[in-house]
């Protein structure tokens, strides 16, 4: 085995190896290599192409119609240039966390002789482990050479063995043979090593052959530990249902009664930032007190945060059950589409509400658009016709549990939320919404103190749209 050896500062670092499969192969690796070598070849010659995950600065979106917040015109003046530029700085780091090599464009290359692995191959951080799929298949020519190279990893080759050590660990490899099984046989034994630790991001391996070029992806991703549900024998070990409560105990305890009509043994968990709290007492109940006032997402995510189901089942403090109300029914959607994350029913009063959320990216300084859009549905749930794919839904939901809680409910929302859950969680959770369940509405009770703390105020409204601006990265919002 020959020995590494370096030609001065910046000059070509060669290593080549001779291993004796044959009398006639030959394999060499050569790092920071420049081919001069013809195209004898009669295939067509083949370039990379391998284009950015984003331009530079992608085209601006337009939020149209009426019912159209332009965000910057909610942010106070004197302080807009200071809360752009840290929107700005915010937003850079977003897309150092999102982004990675696995977002660009890569277009196959026709007539190549390269075979190589288009999808799947998935490496553990920082472990060894074998490219699948590695070929050449050639005419016939004197001799064969390949070469491949990564960013973010080293290439080695298993035949060499752990005391061959020439050659071994770099970015970029060279296979020569004047054998063509040889030379593949070669290839099968090319491991990659990530050298970088992170949850989830990637590599594009470049794989050449005189002047044909390819571009493989190599997902590089730190295994996750399963997290799963017993649901048991009966929808007790199910479903929690979940409410929030504020100053409507009378509401509460006839939620609680129509409850307990039908589901007598499900547990039911209470967050509640009443002013002075009251005793809610029953079997399985469980009552967390908040500080006062704290409102409504907070007390959304002090609920979810103590159910131990698989699923949860939100309704509001005043609503009633009724013999349509059928968790089960919600429960069977979910356990049929594993995929999907929440499932709306309908509420008296309010129908099957539902609509879409579209999102136009933007570009990087002004911000994105987002597009609310009511009764508007993608396409039915399979094997379940009264129910379709959305993007939100009405307070009366199915939740998986784990899903919902890695999205959470923004606390900074108060009185004026319910959209933005489903906003945050655009591009995660699978929605959708069915007609064949249903809960009913209490009358209204008049209430004074609670209007007071409920009804929306301008100020509620002008911090929400400053939210949006800063949180989102949106430049308009239209509701429609």
């Amino acid at each position: 085995m020959g020995s590494l050896r370096q030609m001065g500062r910046g000059a070509q670092i060669l290593v080549l190896a001779i291993f004796c499969l044959s009398a006639s192969v030959m394999y060499s690796f050569i790092f920071h290599y420049s081919t001069t070598e013809e195209d004898t070849d009669q295939l067509v010659p083949q370039q990379i192409r391998a284009l950015p995950s984003s331009s530079p600065r992608q085209p601006n979106c337009i939020c149209q119609g009426s019912g159209v917040f332009v965000l910057k015109d909610h942010i106070p003046k004197d302080q807009y240039d200071d809360i752009a530029q840290r929107r700005a700085e915010e937003y850079r780091k977003h897309h150092i966390r999102t982004s990675s090599s696995l977002n660009r464009l890569i277009f196959a290359p026709s007539n190549s002789p390269l075979q190589y692995p288009i999808q799947g191959f998935t490496v553990v951080p920082l472990r060894k482990t074998l490219i699948p799929g590695l070929a050449l298949h050639a005419a016939k020519r004197q001799n064969y050479k390949v070469t491949l190279s990564v960013s973010s990893g080293v290439l080695a080759i298993e035949a060499l063995g752990e005391g061959d050590k020439d050659g071994q660990g770099e970015k970029e490899i060279t296979v020569q043979s004047t054998s063509l099984s040889d030379l593949n046989n070669l290839l099968g034994q090319i491991t990659y090593t990530s050298t970088v630790y992170r949850m989830r991001t990637g590599d594009l391996a470049h794989f050449t052959f005189e002047h044909h070029e390819a571009v493989f992806p190599i997902v590089i991703q730190q295994t996750s530990v399963p997290v799963l549900y017993d649901i048991g024998n009966d929808i007790n070990y199910r479903v929690t249902i979940v409410t929030k409560t504020f100053l409507r105990y009378t509401e509460l305890q006839a939620l609680i009664s129509s409850i307990r009509t039908y589901y007598k043994d499900i547990k039911i968990i209470i967050a509640d930032d009443s002013l002075e709290p009251q005793k809610v007492n029953g079997s399985n109940i469980e009552q967390y007190i908040m500080p006062p006032a704290q409102g409504w997402f907070a007390g959304r995510n002090l609920a979810v945060s103590q159910v131990t189901t698989k699923y949860f089942l939100w309704v509001d403090d005043d609503f009633l059950f009724t013999d349509k109300t059928k968790i089960e029914n919600l429960v069977e959607v979910m356990e049929a589409t594993p995929e999907l994350d929440v499932v709306g029913g309908s509420v008296a009063g309010h129908g099957q509400f539902y609509f879409s959320l579209v999102y136009e990216e933007g570009n990087g300084e002004d911000g994105g658009c987002l597009n609310r859009k009511g009764a508007v549905t993608y396409q039915p749930v399979p094997g379940f016709p009264t129910c379709s794919f959305t993007s939100g839904v009405v307070n009366l939901f199915l939740g998986r549990t784990d899903a919902v809680r890695k999205v959470g409910f923004d606390p900074r929302l108060k009185r004026v939320a319910h959209s933005e859950f489903f906003m945050d969680g655009l591009g995660s959770l699978l929605v959708a919404s069915c007609s064949h369940v249903s809960i009913d509405h209490q009358p209204k009770i008049e209430n004074a103190k609670y209007s007071s703390f409920r009804n929306q105020q301008s100020k509620d409204v002008e911090d929400k749209l400053a939210h949006h601006f800063f949180k989102n990265h949106l430049k308009c919002i239209h509701y429609g």
